[in-house]
């Protein structure tokens, strides 16, 4: 008997059904030892030596794996192809104490790919090993030196990330661009032009008319935010309403849209975002979940390869389905931007695009989600080996001037598009609006129906959401793909963000302040230049090309001194304030503090006198239908899930996951809540939605 080895139970599952009796496949349930949870783990004076311990959830797991391995005449350690998953297997090798250790990888998994991956063993990868280390003692040392500065500083039970600081600084400088943007205010003219259906008698031609825009004023072009206040867009309607229009160029041209690569870990969470309001960590798991049945290949990855066999298979499905004209002259082929993309991987895609998802999800009972999920990953990856999607564009533009003053000269725009050919379109929709004008000439007198002049405010930046953040993160180098989806999950689970009613990150109080604390004492740390550097010398110690001792020194020295310097000139009394507010119990004054929670007022007499003012949590305005006497409050969970429930609570239990509004059913007379774009009823025995 041969023993496999992976790190999932689903994944043991899966290989189970491709390979006979003569193997014995068992899950580790990730990683088997870790830093341990209670001291540092790390002799930094021995080289950045970890100390390793095996978790006592991971005990009687460790204790199976060595019993089984006396059944067994060979191991093989199957986990991921990648820095974890490399580290997973050299701890295994470890403990049950494997001499030479074969190591076997692949990017899907199916039957033909577990065949090949098992006729090519190799040993175990100990730079990528090193550089899930070095990683790992390096989050190790900024949370276990960084978060005592900030108990110091500013209250205990805070903690400092390496990576998650950066994605602080981020959420809270987009919030101060937001603060301090000032809008203004600028004007457009839009001219309602109708064709003529008798030149002699100018009579209007209503089913011909379109709408073109003011573009230059006596041949100088309207600056780029438009006409600047409302007299300024008065005194040219007044010179418009005599004039003459006729047309002057007509452009025709014909635009081809080429189909989206596949998807890599960063576009997969974007566009799950964008399209199934899936987040980042929903994303992942849902991808895990599909990797392990053996629907999509690894869905860790930066990578846009494709293997032949796969875009033969597109190939082939495109003919059969959508025809000849909807498979390109030749294969199409990615190549990623990424400077440090790990090409020998592939892009996620499904393992079987020859078969529809519909079928897919039957035959492997996929949940909603899961379906969802896959749907789009199959989708993207047909798409992308289709046709380019050909549209036909034109734009006009049309003097006008009046006969008997030269001078006022004027130019508008129209322009039109029309989808002649939908190509990949035809399986990966996307937004195309459509617009005809009518048939025009050159030359051709047309007749002024309406102006329209349409004022406007510049609008400051948008929040980030978790498609835009993770967008900024993969174009400056932060994390890697493996990591995205964690990074959001812990700074909202610190309480240092939060999403608003969009949707979008918003820094708390406690946030705004943690980051105003990191940024005046240690700029370099959550610099992203200096962050995206070290993914940068991660990414050499996986290569062989830098060692993890001197990455770790290089960060470390620096780091040290910083904080002994600071250590020294702040405290947690700076942030004290006193206020006018009196102390009920002991008539002494209220000071202003801080916990991990926020801000709170609690008496300056502590530790005699320990009053602390309760603070109400902000209401919905919505009486709770329970018990008619408490408000609908927003909570968290312990998770930091959000939900909706009674300030009466205990008193009253009533909850909702989703955001009430102050509607009730019509039909019912239950809340209204939120339901993603649609509002919908909250009893779930009612259907009612709009």
């Amino acid at each position: 008997m041969k023993l496999i080895i992976v790190e999932s139970p689903t994944k043991a599952k899966t290989l189970q059904k491709f390979l006979g009796k003569e193997y014995s496949i068992l899950s580790s349930y990730g990683h088997i030892r870790d830093l341990p949870s209670k001291k540092i783990g790390i002799d930094i004076k021995n080289d950045f030596e970890p100390e390793y311990v095996i978790p006592d959830k991971a005990k009687k797991r460790v204790k199976e794996l060595k019993e089984e391995l006396k059944k067994n005449e060979q191991v093989i350690l199957a986990t991921d192809e990648d820095r974890e998953g490399e580290a997973i297997a050299f701890h295994l090798a470890e403990i049950l104490k494997l001499k030479n250790p074969q190591r076997i990888v692949f990017h899907e998994i199916t039957k033909s790919a577990i065949e090949e991956a098992l006729k090519n063993p190799r040993g175990i990868d100990m730079n990528l090993v090193s550089s899930q280390q070095a990683r790992r003692i390096l989050d190790r040392l900024v949370g276990y030196k960084l978060s005592p500065f900030l108990w110091k500083t500013v209250a205990r039970g805070l903690s400092a990330g390496r990576v998650q600081s950066v994605v602080l600084k981020l959420i809270n400088e987009r919030e101060e661009e937001i603060k301090n943007f000032k809008s203004v205010e600028y004007w457009t003219i839009v001219a309602l032009l109708l064709k003529i259906k008798n030149e002699n008698e100018k009579i209007k031609n209503d089913t011909n008319g379109f709408e073109a825009m003011l573009i230059k004023e006596n041949g100088k072009v309207i600056q780029k935010l438009g006409i600047g206040n409302e007299k300024e867009v008065q005194r040219i309607i007044d010179n418009l309403k005599d004039n003459d229009y006729e047309v002057r160029k007509i452009e025709e041209k014909e635009t081809r849209k080429n189909p989206l690569p596949p998807f890599i870990t960063s576009t997969l969470q974007q566009e799950s975002w964008q399209r199934l309001y899936f987040s980042a960590k929903k994303t992942m798991l849902l991808a895990q979940k599909l990797y392990e049945k053996g629907l999509i290949t690894y869905h860790r990855t930066d990578s846009l390869n494709l293997s032949l066999s796969s875009q033969k298979m597109a190939e082939s499905f495109i003919k059969k389905n959508y025809g000849q004209e909807y498979y390109p002259a030749s294969v199409r082929i990615y190549k990623t931007k990424s400077k440090t993309a790990q090409e020998a991987h592939e892009a996620i895609r499904p393992t079987q695009p020859d078969i529809s998802p519909s079928e897919i999800k039957l035959k492997n009972k996929l949940e909603e989600q899961q379906f969802k999920l896959y749907e789009l990953i199959w989708q993207r990856f047909i798409a992308s080996q289709m046709s380019e999607a050909i549209i036909d564009s034109v734009s006009v533009e049309i003097e006008s001037q009046n006969p008997d003053a030269k001078k006022n000269q004027y130019t508008f725009r129209a322009t039109g598009q029309v989808l002649r050919f939908k190509g990949f379109l035809m399986v990966y929709p996307m937004k195309l609006e459509e617009k005809q004008l009518p048939d025009l000439k050159k030359n051709e007198k047309l007749l002024l129906d309406k102006i329209s002049p349409l004022q406007h405010f510049t609008q400051p930046p948008a929040r980030y959401n978790e498609a835009s953040l993770i967008k900024v993160l993969e174009k400056e180098g932060i994390g890697r793909p493996s990591t995205y989806a964690p990074i959001l999950d812990t700074v909202q689970k610190r309480n240092y963000v939060e999403k608003n009613e969009a949707k979008r990150f918003q820094p708390t109080e406690i946030g705004v302040l943690v980051n105003n604390i990191l940024v005046k004492h240690f700029p370099k740390i959550i610099d992203l230049k200096f962050t995206a550097n070290m993914e940068e010398n991660l990414d050499k110690i996986a290569k062989n090309e830098e060692s993890r001792t001197n990455v770790l020194r290089e960060f470390y020295q620096p780091f040290q001194q910083k904080l002994k310097e600071k250590g020294k000139i702040v405290s947690k009394k700076d942030l004290v304030k006193e206020t006018e507010k009196i102390c009920p119990q002991c008539g002494s004054s209220l000071l202003q503090r801080w916990s991990k929670y926020g801000k709170f007022y609690g008496c300056s007499a502590y530790p005699k006198c320990k009053y602390i003012e309760k603070t109400k949590k902000p209401g919905l305005d919505i009486k709770c239908p329970n018990c008619n006497q408490g408000e609908i409050v927003s909570k968290k969970t312990k998770k930091g899930k959000i939900f909706y429930g009674c300030s009466k609570w205990p008193d009253c239990d009533f909850a909702l996951w989703d955001k009430p509004t102050k509607e009730t059913c019509p039909k019912c007379k239950s809340l209204l809540v939120e339901k993603g774009k649609k509002i919908a009823c909250s009893n779930k025995d009612c259907d009612f939605q709009k």
